[in-house]
Formats: C-alpha cells, sequence, structure tokens
C-alpha cells in the first residue's frame, strides 16, 4: 500500500500586528540595525518604513508594533548606542579624575571625552560608523536636531563640562559652553568621514584615519579651551569687528 506523504506547508510571513511569541530582541536589533543603515545614508526624510522592513526581511506591521512611526523608529536607533558611549564616556571622565586629582588638565579631560569615541570609530565597525554618520548629520539639521542631541547627549556634555570647570577654575560659563560648541563641530565632522581631508591634502591625510585623530584632537581643541577660558582673554573690545557686506544687487 503507498502511503500518502503529507504535503509540504510553505509558510509565509503573517500579515497584520504581529504575536508578542513574535517580538524577539534579535528581530528587533537587525530591524534598528537596517533603519540605522539607511537613516546614515539618506537622513530621516529618505527613509521609508517600507524600505526598511525590506531590508531587515519582516512585515512592516513589525516596525509598527515594536516603534508605532518612523519617528519613534528613529529614537530608538539614536538612543541604542548613545547609552553605550555616554556611560563609556563618563567613566573615562570619572576614571581620570580620580586619577588625576590635583594635576587634572583640559587636555586630560577632553582626551578622557573624546577616547572611547574615537576607539570605538578607529575599530572600523560598520555599524558603528553609520551611528556616527547619523551623529553628524542630527548635529547640523536646524528643525529638531537640536533637541534630538540634547535629549540624548545633554548628562555626558554636563559631566565633562564639570571636569573642564575644575581643570579650568577662571573660565566663565560663556567660555566654556562657546568651546565646547567647537569641539562638538570638530568631532562631528571627523566621525562622518565626508573623505574632505583626503581630497584637500591629496591622500596625505584620511579621514578614516581615528589614530592621527585621536593623537591631534585633544591637544588642540584643550589648546583653544585654555586660550579663551583662561584670565585675561580676548575681550570684544580686542577684537577686529566684522565689516558689513554690501548687497549686491542686479539690474
Amino acid at each position: 500500500m503507498t502511503v500518502k506523504r503529507p504535503r509540504s506547508v510553505k509558510h509565509r510571513p503573517r500579515r497584520g500586528r504581529p504575536l508578542k511569541n513574535d517580538a524577539t530582541p534579535d528581530m528587533r536589533e537587525r530591524i534598528l540595525d537596517a533603519a540605522e543603515d539607511h537613516f546614515s545614508r539618506h537622513g530621516f526624510w529618505g527613509v521609508t518604513i517600507r524600505e526598511v522592513a525590506q531590508d531587515a526581511k519582516v512585515d512592516t506591521a513589525l516596525l509598527h508594533y515594536y516603534f508605532d512611526t518612523k519617528r519613534g523608529m528613529f529614537d530608538a536607533v539614536f538612543a541604542r548606542r548613545a547609552e553605550i558611549v555616554n556611560r563609556e564616556r563618563i567613566e573615562s571622565i570619572d576614571e581620570y579624575e580620580r586619577t588625576a586629582g590635583d594635576s587634572i588638565s583640559a587636555e586630560g579631560v577632553i582626551n578622557a571625552f573624546l577616547q572611547p569615541i574615537l576607539e570605538r570609530a578607529a575599530q572600523g565597525d560598520q555599524r558603528w560608523h553609520n551611528y556616527f554618520a547619523l551623529i553628524a548629520q542630527v548635529n547640523n539639521t536646524p528643525a529638531w536636531g537640536g533637541e534630538t542631541m540634547a535629549r540624548t547627549f545633554d548628562p555626558v556634555i554636563h559631566r565633562l563640562i564639570r571636569a573642564l570647570r575644575k581643570a579650568l577654575p577662571d573660565a566663565s560659563e560663556e567660555d566654556l559652553y562657546w568651546s565646547y560648541h567647537f569641539l562638538s563641530g570638530a568631532l562631528t565632522l571627523s566621525l562622518s568621514q565626508t573623505g574632505r581631508i583626503d581630497r584637500l591634502s591629496n591622500g596625505l591625510c584620511k579621514s578614516s584615519d581615528f589614530e592621527s585623530i585621536h593623537r591631534r584632537m585633544a591637544p588642540f581643541i584643550a589648546s583653544g579651551f585654555e586660550r579663551l577660558c583662561k584670565k585675561g582673554r580676548v575681550t570684544k573690545s580686542r577684537v577686529t569687528p566684522v565689516t558689513p557686506v554690501t548687497p549686491v544687487t542686479f539690474s
């Protein structure tokens, strides 16, 4: 007698709202990795939920299940690695303060702040490269970038400022925050690896050379902090005023 074998059933992705048992941490991470890659290359407005779902090989309903909206997914992407680098930088500053004691310096504080993030950048992990490129984008987004950066990174920045107050006791609050503003711009530009310095230097310098960046950035930034924040710093009266530009009219 011939025994009929049961026909194999093709499992298709379930449509609609997924079951809670479907919501595994690995699947969520896969979605976040795909979203991070897309956002880092195309920005928030250049990415659709469908594109992320296709890349993560999941149904779009699962993205709505986890994050509700595209903005919710973006915020989850942005916060995920921030938790890691914030913790590492605060621990690094704490450790430097303990070991430096009364010999605390601006360069030492800044190096402690930079070291964890530049070391991660130097490892060449593409996922971290995507994340750092995303930070650079957000830091230069006028509409909502400032709010997102503040919500995500302000605790570690305030920790940095507290340490710098000890190293630069004569500094005004205004000068400390302006100096950090310049540090933030230099750091996010370097993290974005645009290749600008590669072309400008005819290959002598490479934007992916984070060992060289690390060796140079802390002393460079510290010199700026010390020059701006020291007693008897440059005052407004000693700065050459900017000559207003006459508007050009076209007939």
